[in-house]
C-alpha cells in the first residue's frame, strides 16, 4: 500500500479564470479593456476587501485612465479584464488568502489572490536588473519586467518540494517546527537547489531535516504558493520508522510517527485554527497542499 494519490486538486490549484496569455503582449488590446475592467487592491499584507463576504473589485478607470504600469493584468472572465494593484493604504473589511481559506472560499477567489500575490509579490522586489542593477519597468500586462537595452526579465518561481513520509504501512512521519504551536504538526519541505533534480532534492531535504534515508519517491501533485512566490512540488516516500531521527538543519522542534487512526481523528478535529481546544494533533489548513496530500493518505484502507 505504498503508492496512493491525491483524492482531490489542491485548492489553490483550482484556478477558473482564463490568464488570456495572447491579450498580455497586445498593447493596445489591453487599452481597449481598460475601460470596462476591474480591479483588485492589494496592500502589502496580502489582504484584499470584501463585500458582503464577495471579493471587492472595483472599476479600474479609479485608479487610472490607461493601463497602469503598477498594476498586473490576471486575465479575463466573462469578456471583462481582471487587473491587480498594490495599495499600501486600503482601507475597508480586510482579510487574506490564508483567513479566506479556514472557511470555503470559491476557486475563482483562490485563483485570482493567488496570481495576483504572486505576481505582486515578485514585482515588489524585482525593479532592478540582477546583473547590472538598471531599472526595470513592467511590461505585457506586468508578466514581464525589461530594461531600457530591452532585456527581459519574467516572474520568478521558487519551486519547493513537500514529502509525507510513510512506512508503506498504517503510519506516518509528521513533524513540528519551533515557531508552530506544540501540537501543530504538518509535512516536511524545503526548496530545491541549484543543478538538483526533485527526487534528489525529496532526499536531501528529508535526511536533512529529520536524518531519514527514503525510497519508493513518488509525485503526487503540484500548487502554486504565493508566500512570497513559490510552487509546492507534492511527493510521498516510504522510510524505516526504526531509523533514528536526527535534526541536523535545526529547522524541526520534533517529529514523530502517526497511525493512520490518529490522523483521521486529527482531521475530523479540523485544522491549525483549532488550537487551544485541547486537540493532542493539529493538521494544516485547506490551504496547503499538505492538507489534501495527508487526507489522501489517510483515505486508503
Amino acid at each position: 500500500m505504498s503508492a496512493f494519490q491525491l483524492n482531490g486538486v489542491p485548492l489553490l490549484s483550482r484556478s477558473v479564470i482564463d490568464r488570456a496569455e495572447p491579450i498580455r503582449g497586445d498593447a493596445q488590446a489591453l487599452k481597449e479593456g481598460w475601460a470596462d475592467a476591474k480591479l483588485l487592491r492589494v496592500n502589502r499584507r496580502g489582504q484584499v476587501r470584501l463585500e458582503d463576504g464577495v471579493l471587492l473589485l472595483e472599476p479600474a478607470l479609479e485608479l487610472s485612465a490607461e493601463p497602469s504600469p503598477a498594476a498586473v493584468f490576471l486575465g479575463v472572465e466573462d469578456g471583462i479584464h481582471l487587473w491587480a494593484v498594490r495599495d499600501p493604504e486600503l482601507e475597508g473589511t480586510l482579510t487574506d488568502l490564508r483567513a479566506l481559506a479556514g472557511g470555503a472560499v470559491d476557486d475563482r477567489t483562490a485563483g485570482l489572490l493567488s496570481t495576483a500575490i504572486a505576481l505582486l509579490n515578485w514585482h515588489d522586489k524585482a525593479g532592478f536588473h540582477g546583473a547590472d542593477g538598471t531599472v526595470t519597468t513592467s511590461a505585457k500586462g506586468g508578466w514581464s519586467r525589461v530594461t531600457e537595452s530591452g532585456y527581459e526579465e519574467f516572474p520568478r518561481i521558487d519551486p519547493a518540494v513537500i514529502c509525507l513520509i510513510h512506512d508503506g504501512g498504517d503510519r506516518a512521519l509528521l513533524a513540528r517546527q519551533h515557531a508552530w504551536p506544540e501540537s501543530l504538526f504538518s509535512l516536511l519541505a524545503g526548496f530545491v537547489e541549484a543543478g538538483e533534480s526533485l527526487e534528489r532534492c525529496v532526499e536531501r531535504e528529508m535526511r536533512e531535516e529529520v536524518g531519514l534515508d527514503v525510497r519508493e519517491i513518488s509525485y503526487l501533485g503540484s500548487q502554486p504558493w504565493p508566500f512570497p512566490r513559490s510552487l509546492m512540488l507534492g511527493f510521498a516516500a516510504v522510510a524505516d520508522p526504526e531509523q533514528p531521527l536526527v535534526f541536523s538543519d535545526g529547522e524541526i522542534a520534533e517529529a514523530a510517527w502517526f497511525t493512520r487512526a490518529q490522523v483521521r481523528e486529527a482531521l475530523a478535529v479540523g485544522d491549525w485554527s483549532k488550537r487551544g481546544e485541547g486537540a493532542q494533533l493539529l493538521l494544516p489548513g485547506s490551504i496547503s497542499i499538505a492538507r489534501t496530500i495527508i487526507e489522501s493518505w489517510a483515505a486508503l484502507d
